[in-house]
């Protein structure tokens, strides 16, 4: 048994490498399409700042139990870096600095005055009561004070953190600086400085992608058939939100199996019957695969769950005609490689899940000047940051001849590169 878990371990560690990987490899390829020199590259192929944490916390049975946890900042050159904190236990440290400079090309994408961080807690919080919850949440914000800040480094939910880990963050790091700090941290509750509409944010942000993606394959989003993996945050609210539009979801899935309806799923019933993890395929019987769920027949794909789903063993058998990366890294090198050729349209995860990250930024803006506005101003406005990034990635892409992923890291990190370039630091 032992010898099995280390195995899994150094998969899952080999697997977050890939990624760390993969990613440099593509800002290599972008910079050197954009004609910047190998120092670039150099700079920006890590963060500039990584920071280890190891966060007691005093456990119910009244033990104390040692977490780790990280924060990178990959870049500041451009402002403040910002990106969420996840809670999950296959958390590692490569995994949180590819995650940080995916979050740099967010922000250049979108054009948001901020560089990327990220950070993790090696933890399982669906095994945590919510005191226990609190006191890690506080003992993180404790370990990192002095890298973070409004205006150093706002951080944000993510994989399995929410709205309340944010109000116990903010709160910590407000007694910490002894001045109330809503500025700090982004996904609050509205009552202490949230902004409408940021828990969707990231939902609404993939949809506005399918929209404009769909008008470029002719493909009208009422009646087409959707298939969605995963039912998390981004998920759930996605299904919602094309079910509402009149599309077909007829596939979602969780960590658990998956559900399939040729006719569509009863979206509002699922989400009723769901967990606060997003589980909800246990309660059923008749399940099929992840891996089975990919490759159903349908018109729009969404990996909405984790890494490497897409890969080079099985892109050859996706049937649908645009892909839109809703997960951080769903589809691999290979993968992209092998969709592009076949004529699938693809929406990388830079691009599409940029609308968490925006609204992030507006919450940051109304907490700075004490004016908040309604849920309506702030779709209005992130539709128009939404469809302007995607038709200049979209344009890039067609005329430099690249995919949409080398055509949004191009545009990603173009502004990072300049700003670096003119401190004089390359």
């Amino acid at each position: 048994m032992v010898a099995d878990n280390a195995a899994d371990s150094t998969k899952d560690t080999n697997k977050k490498m890939d990624v760390l990987s993969s990613t440099r490899t593509v800002v290599k390829t972008a910079l050197e399409k954009l004609g910047y020199p190998d120092e670039v590259f150099e700079l920006l192929k890590d963060p500039i700042r990584m920071m280890t944490v190891r966060i007691p916390v005093r456990m119910d049975d009244g033990s104390i139990k040692v977490f780790t946890g990280y924060r990178a900042q990959h870049n500041d050159a451009v402002g403040p870096t910002k990106g969420g904190v996840r809670f999950h236990p296959d958390v590692t440290e490569k995994e949180v600095k590819a995650l940080s400079i995916w979050m740099s090309l967010k922000a250049g994408i979108v054009d948001l005055p901020y560089g990327g961080g990220k950070g993790g807690i090696i933890c399982d919080p669906r095994e945590m009561s919510f005191r226990e919850l609190e006191g890690l949440s506080r003992g993180y914000v404790r370990a990192i004070s002095q890298i973070v800040g409004p205006t150093k480094d706002i951080p944000a939910p993510d994989v399995f953190t929410n709205s309340q880990i944010m109000a116990w963050m903010m709160d910590e790091y407000s007694r910490i600086d002894e001045f109330n700090s809503p500025g700090f941290i982004t996904g609050k509750p509205i009552v202490l400085g949230g902004s409408h509409g940021r828990e969707s944010a990231t939902a609404k942000g993939v949809t506005i992608c399918i929209n404009e993606a769909a008008k470029k394959k002719g493909i009208d989003v009422k009646g087409a058939r959707v298939v969605v993996q995963g039912f998390g945050n981004a998920g759930s609210f996605l299904s919602k939100f094309l079910h509402d539009a009149g599309a077909k979801v007829v596939g979602i899935s969780d960590a658990y199996g998956a559900l399939y309806d040729p006719e569509g799923l009863d979206i509002d019933y699922l989400l009723d019957r769901r967990d606060s993890f997003g589980t909800v395929t246990k309660l059923f019987n008749n399940t099929i695969s992840n891996k089975d769920l990919l490759e159903l027949d349908c018109d729009i794909l969404v990996p909405a769950a984790v890494e490497n789903q897409i890969t080079g063993e099985n892109a050859d058998k996706i049937k649908a005609s645009i892909v839109v990366e809703a997960a951080n890294g769903p589809t691999t090198m290979e993968g992209t490689r092998i969709l592009s050729e076949r004529g699938i349209l693809l929406v990388p995860d830079v691009l599409a899940s940029a609308g968490g990250v925006t609204v992030s930024y507006f919450e940051w803006v109304q907490n700075n000047q004490g004016y908040y506005w309604t849920e309506e101003e702030i779709d209005k406005k992130l539709h128009e940051i939404m469809v302007k990034s995607f038709n200049s990635i979209y344009n890039t892409a067609e005329t430099r001849r690249v995919d949409m992923r080398l055509a949004a890291y191009m545009i990603g990190v173009r502004k990072m590169a300049e700003a670096s370039r003119f401190r004089g630091w390359v």
